[in-house]
């Protein structure tokens, strides 16, 4: 016999074994049944009624007993499958009528769900070749970004079955639920992947459940069994999930494991930094996506998708809203749209105007416009010259950006504010910008200070968002003068050093700003006094003002003559507007 051919007599030496200690043991079950069936036999052909008489004793024995068994088992499992049942959705194929021509502004994320929708079609075909299907799919990105939209147009266009589940509702105060959860909801998908070919399920939230094992979210207990059953579930070992198959497999009739269903797993999760290594390792979740909120080309066609499912006025300027619309997400957008129907229905028209998208905008940016009638003239003096502050300074300080709207008329919980929006496309900032950023904050100390010299209770807001500037641009971003970074070591609280030094930066950068205003001087006052008058300044007001009362340079308005109206301008993917000064007093 030759090396390979006993290297294969090893290798299924104990495959043999394995299958004759099996047959070995039915061999004495059916041996020792034999026997108790040759002896009942017996005893009843000597004597028939007592032995019939005694039989009919231990079966009705045994039946109460059976019964008693059975309620308990029934309250057991009645209990476990409802405790069992979380949040969890399914839809059948074809129910959400989402197609990827509903997917609107972002085509390199839908080209790779076209990608995927035709493996999950395919999957028959695909295995002929010797591939193996993804087992998972990570959408990265903020909020109203289409993550879960994404994931019910894929179970649509493939034709599949589609659960939609959110990672919190797995969590469960009795221990073992949680584990529970996941595997119901597994194993319920599995089923209908036998029966259609493949199934999705769609786990938002995932990091509710899947943070790295030892880091600030300690696992212990259910936490822990929760990840390790969810990585479980999710790379599965091949067995057989049938259960006349099982029987088979059991009894030595089907040794090898029948075809595996298709289980494709969609997560979401805003934080992809804190997932544990295991859960986004290749098997799991083999790819992974950023959707982020849509650019300039991706607005436009965002809006008019949604301009297009309501009655709206042929005069809107969909260029004109994309530009103003900076940073949007999909959801904000259809959010604002359909507010804006309201309005023009509680109005008395049929059809949306371009006022009526502006208005929805302010509302739902800065809260409802909740003006305070009795608030004496001192208090109104002192709002006016607090924004103005904050006015001049994003005037003077930010070149990408428009001041749109200052306002000392209560929005919300703000007494006022002085708000502006980016006009160019601004995805990385330099040191210099985000020391132009904690000026701004600081303008509103400052012009208190210089013109009414007092200090307000107003600040409050813009002085933790300066801190938070300055912790990042000296422990994080490695911009004054040290490559020390305190991120490294997950320390969020400076310490006494640090603090020192923020304090140092605060100080010099309102220096900074008031020499800013002083040279601004006129034009505060001239802010200050409109905002008395009239309460709310847009931007053409203000430009008009820095116009006529301001010493400049403003970067914006050189910039709007360089490169015509501003409608025209592409819109930046930071926040939808920076406002300043709007803490409650």
């Amino acid at each position: 016999m030759s090396e390979t051919q006993s290297a294969l007599g090893s290798e299924r030496a104990p495959d043999g074994r394995i299958r004759r200690r099996r047959r070995l043991r039915f061999r004495l079950r059916y041996l020792l049944i034999a026997g108790f069936l040759i002896w009942y036999g017996w005893n009843y052909y000597q004597s028939p009624p007592l032995v019939l008489a005694y039989t009919l004793q231990a079966i009705q024995s045994l039946i109460v007993i059976a019964i008693y068994i059975s309620i308990s088992l029934l309250h057991f499992v009645a209990l476990f499958w409802f405790l069992g049942r979380g949040r969890t959705y399914w839809i059948d194929p074809g129910e959400t009528g989402l197609t990827f021509d509903d997917y609107k502004g972002n085509d390199e994320v839908l080209e790779v769900a076209k990608r995927i929708v035709t493996l999950l079609k395919g999957v028959k075909k695909f295995k002929e070749m010797g591939g193996e299907v993804s087992k998972g799919l990570l959408l990265v990105g903020p909020p109203g970004t289409g993550k879960s939209y994404l994931a019910q147009v894929i179970a649509n266009e493939a034709g599949l079955p589609f659960a939609y589940c959110s990672a919190p509702s797995f969590q469960n105060m009795f221990f073992g639920v949680s584990n529970l959860r996941v595997m119901m909801l597994y194993r319920k998908a599995r089923k209908k992947a036998l029966e259609h070919g493949a199934c999705i399920v769609f786990i938002d939230e995932i990091d509710a459940i899947g943070v790295t094992r030892g880091g600030t979210g300690t696992f212990f207990g259910a936490g822990l069994g929760l990840l390790n059953e969810l990585l479980l579930q999710l790379d599965p070992p091949k067995l057989e999930h049938r259960l006349w198959a099982k029987i088979l497999r059991r009894l030595g009739f089907r040794p090898k494991p029948g075809p595996q269903p298709v289980v494709f797993t969609i997560a979401a999760t805003n934080l992809p930094e804190a997932l544990d290594k295991a859960l986004t390792r290749p098997g799991r979740f083999d790819r992974q996506i950023t959707v982020d909120p849509p650019d300039n080309e991706g607005r436009i066609e965002v809006i008019r998708y949604y301009l297009s499912k309501v009655k709206h006025s042929p005069t809107i300027n969909v260029k004109q809203l994309a530009a103003e619309m900076v940073g949007d997400t999909p959801a904000k957008i259809k959010h604002i749209i359909n507010e804006a129907v309201i309005k023009a229905h509680f109005d008395g028209r049929d059809e949306i105007t371009y006022e009526d998208i502006a208005y929805a905008r302010d509302v739902h940016e800065w809260g409802l416009r909740q003006p305070i009638r009795d608030m004496l003239p001192e208090e109104r003096r002192r709002i006016a010259y607090h924004e103005a502050g904050h006015t001049v300074a994003q005037m003077r300080l930010l070149p990408h950006h428009r001041v749109v709207k200052a306002t000392i008329v209560r929005h919300g919980r703000a007494y006022g504010f002085a708000a502006a929006r980016p006009v160019v496309e601004q995805h990385i900032r330099s040191d210099q910008e985000i020391l132009a950023h904690i000026q701004v904050n600081l303008a509103s100390r400052a012009a208190e200070e210089l013109f009414l010299n007092t200090k307000l209770v107003g600040v409050a807001g813009d002085l933790a968002n300066a801190t938070q500037l300055a912790l990042h641009y000296i422990g994080t971003w490695g911009m004054a003068g040290t490559l020390y970074s305190y991120a490294a070591f997950g320390d969020n609280k400076p310490d006494r050093e640090l603090r020192q030094r923020i304090n140092e930066l605060l100080d010099e950068q309102l220096r900074r700003v008031k020499e800013v205003l002083k040279e601004e001087e006129e034009l505060v006052h001239a802010i200050a006094r409109e905002l008395l008058a009239r309460e709310e300044l847009y931007g053409d007001d203000l430009e008009e003002l820095a116009k006529r009362y301001g010493r400049g340079p403003f970067p914006f308005l050189q910039e709007r003559r360089t490169l015509g109206d501003h409608t025209e301008v592409a819109a930046a993917q930071d926040a939808p507007a920076a406002v300043a000064g709007g803490d409650p007093a």
